[in-house]
This record gives structure tokens, C-alpha cells and sequence, in this order.
């Protein structure tokens, strides 16, 4: 069973940086690609940053050019750096793991990141 756990969330004023990082359990090296999720009370879950095969990065649009996705494979965690923070950005954050093709369905704990004066 893989476990998630997320940290590195907290309020930070518009303009700021965080960067969030998600420690999983087992080798990080066997997941054929890394998520980042993030969820607000009354909206869906949706997809925020993805790194496949630990190369190839995808991003929403709504935080292209203002986000990274890193893995860290000798401390098995993946690593969202934010930056440019806004109001909008603020929601509980997630990571999941592809291992194959079947993404995981026992999401972690999250970490709150909140964005405001």
C-alpha cells in the first residue's frame, strides 16, 4: 500500500512562494509518472502539474509559468515550487502516483496553501 504524505502548505501573501513537497513511501522510481492535485470546498479535484517518466512536465493553464514540478529520487518525493501565489491559488494540494497506467486511489492527507494579505 502506498502512502502519501504532503507538506510544506501555510498563508503566504499574494506575489509569494511556497514550495510543497510529498513523500512517498517505497521507491519513487517504480511510478511511471508524479501528480500534484489541488481541491477547493465546492469544486472538483483538478489536475495541477504532472511529471511523466521524470522527464516530461505537463502544467493547467491557469499555473503554467508560475509553477515547477520536481522529482527527488534519493528522498523518494516530488516537489511543486510556487511561485507568483495568488488568492486563487488557494485550496488544500495533493500529489498521486501512475504506477503503469493505473493511477492510485488513496489520496494523502494534503496540505492547506493559503493566499492572502
Amino acid at each position: 500500500q502506498v502512502q502519501l504524505v504532503e507538506s510544506g502548505g501555510g498563508l503566504v501573501q499574494p506575489g509569494g512562494s511556497l514550495r510543497l513537497s510529498c513523500v512517498v513511501s517505497g521507491s519513487i522510481s517504480t511510478f511511471s509518472a508524479m501528480a500534484w492535485y489541488r481541491q477547493t470546498p465546492g469544486k472538483r479535484r483538478e489536475l495541477v502539474a504532472g511529471i511523466i517518466g521524470g522527464r516530461v512536465t505537463h502544467y493547467a493553464d491557469s499555473v503554467t509559468g508560475r509553477f515547477a514540478i520536481s522529482i527527488d529520487n534519493a528522498e523518494n518525493s516530488v516537489h511543486l515550487q510556487m511561485n507568483s501565489l495568488q488568492p486563487e491559488d488557494t485550496a488544500v494540494y495533493y500529489c498521486n502516483y501512475r504506477y503503469g497506467s493505473v493511477w492510485g486511489t488513496s489520496w494523502g492527507p494534503g496540505t492547506q496553501v493559503t493566499v492572502s494579505s
